[in-house]
């Protein structure tokens, strides 16, 4: 049985969580992920996660009687997001796969954030608030990735062309801003923070296939310089 420690830190939301290959241990969950077997998240309007992260970490192993020793891998939020937040999750990720020599997973944060998406609709756009009237957006057809990450300045014809051709839910952290941009009741509009529950399922995918990164060489994708202020 494979279990992997799964971290999300790129937005408010310090969450971890604890994925499983064996899906007759998985915790229910609202967002019908097969391989969560528990998770641990809070949600501050503060970034914290330099004193919460190893916290939560600590007390999720400790309540399903396991030590880091367990661990087979580590899965990490590789971005876009907070800088500070992703730079926080990164290098603590980095430091235990080193000390424990696991392999260490990126996932992508718009992936993780678009399969909260429960609604029936055409498409998902996973969207990231990044200031002012800026988005960190991806685009998905189901599972499929029809448009890569980028940063979107957010105007009456941003996503025009999904727009025009089927119902889309809007899911993260930036979707309220667009909703009231754009005032298109036909669509879903859901505000939402990434957490480490929905990265369960691809770690252990990814896992399954020695997807993994080089622990020494691995960045955050950060998308943007970062700019203090």
């Amino acid at each position: 049985m494979a279990l992997i420690l799964c971290v999300e830190t790129s937005s408010t939301n310090c969450s971890v969580a604890l994925a499983s290959d064996d899906t007759s241990i998985t915790n229910a969950n609202s967002y019908q992920v097969a391989h969560c077997a528990d998770f641990i998240e809070d949600n501050s309007s503060s970034y914290s996660h330099g004193e919460r992260l190893h916290v939560f970490i600590d007390d999720l192993l400790k309540r399903n009687n396991l030590t880091v020793q367990d661990l087979d891998a580590i899965a990490v939020s590789e971005g876009p997001g907070s800088y500070t937040g992703l730079r926080i999750g990164v290098a603590s990720v980095k430091g235990m796969c080193y000390a424990l020599d696991i392999p260490m997973i990126a996932i992508n944060t718009l992936e993780s954030l678009s399969l909260q998406n429960t609604l029936p609709s055409d498409y998902t756009i996973a969207m990231l608030d990044a200031r002012r009237m800026e988005v960190y957006a991806s685009v998905y057809q189901g599972k499929e990735l029809v448009e890569t990450t980028k940063a979107v300045v957010l105007d009456e014809d941003s996503f025009s062309r999904f727009r025009e051709s089927g119902t889309i839910t809007f899911i993260g952290t930036g979707v309220e801003k667009f909703e009231n941009l754009i005032k298109e009741p036909a669509h879903r509009y859901v505000t939402s923070n990434p957490t480490a529950i929905t990265m369960c399922d691809t770690a252990v995918l990814k896992y399954k296939k020695s997807d993994t990164v080089d622990v020494a060489y691995f960045e955050p994708f950060y998308l943007k310089e970062f700019k203090a202020g």
